[in-house]
């Protein structure tokens, strides 16, 4: 009998192509799929929560997999995939899940982080995005809390996507900082393709006193992606959580 699993997973997004396989790139999903199919002496497929774009990172990824249960039995999947994938992708966990869960579409919530430093530091080149500068940062958060006020997000959207709509549902959007870096942290029930960096891009139109509190509003809601700023750099970004209702687990 083949069951559904889901796996949780992390990577470094500098050496991909995103999530997604491409046909001219290599993708984590490509390199994933490779490493449970040998383990598993079957071919496996993996349907992502959703997709990364090029050099985005993940703190936390899940993707689901169906498989006959007998090939897992007495195998400890998590340590031979680990001990097989390359140094920038590890495995944390395997949960069975009903036979109808979806990685992608059961997710109630996701959160991006996206990461700023303002002096050179060798050892986040490629974590985080340099910025020179001052930064308004009260004016920032401020700009930040009225996105939750909003549902449609087209003007942070990338164009000519093949989505149904642009609405989401923002439940927390905020700046902090950690030492040397400044954070925003976004969550909402989902995420349009380029959305994050989009947003961040406009804030720090905001953050330099080139763009008003009410202008930032005027952008959002004239719902034209030629109003918002331009996009931050994508090694930046990263997606940190993905949240599942309790009852879709076994």
């Amino acid at each position: 009998m083949r069951n559904r699993y889901f796996l949780y997973f992390s990577y470094k997004g500098t050496a991909y192509h995103g999530w997604q396989i491409q046909p001219n790139g290599l993708s984590v999903q490509e390199v994933l799929t490779k490493a449970l199919s040998t383990i598993l002496r079957t071919e496996i497929e993996l349907t992502g929560a959703g997709r990364t774009d090029t050099g985005v990172h993940a703190q936390l990824m899940v993707a689901h997999f169906d498989v006959l249960s007998e090939l897992l039995a007495g195998i400890d999947v998590v340590q031979k995939l680990n001990s097989l994938l390359p140094k920038d992708i590890a495995v944390s966990k395997i949960a069975q899940v009903k036979n109808e869960a979806h990685a992608r579409f059961d997710a109630i919530s996701r959160r991006y982080e996206y990461h700023l430093i303002f002096s050179k530091n060798v050892f986040k080149n490629e974590l985080a995005a340099k910025l020179h500068g001052n930064l308004d940062f009260e004016m920032m958060n401020l700009a930040a809390a009225t996105l939750k006020e909003y549902y449609d997000f087209t003007s942070f959207s990338k164009l000519h996507t093949d989505v149904k709509t642009n609405h989401c549902q923002i439940n927390e959007a905020v700046w902090s900082t950690c030492n040397d870096e400044w954070i925003f942290s976004i969550q909402a029930d989902r995420f349009l393709r380029n959305m994050v960096r989009a947003v961040v891009g406009t804030l720090l139109e905001v953050g330099r006193h080139r763009m008003s509190l009410e202008q930032f509003r005027k952008v959002i809601e004239a719902q034209d992606r030629c109003l918002a700023g331009t996009s931050v750099p994508a090694h930046g970004l990263y997606l940190v959580d993905i949240q599942y209702p309790e009852n879709i687990f076994i």
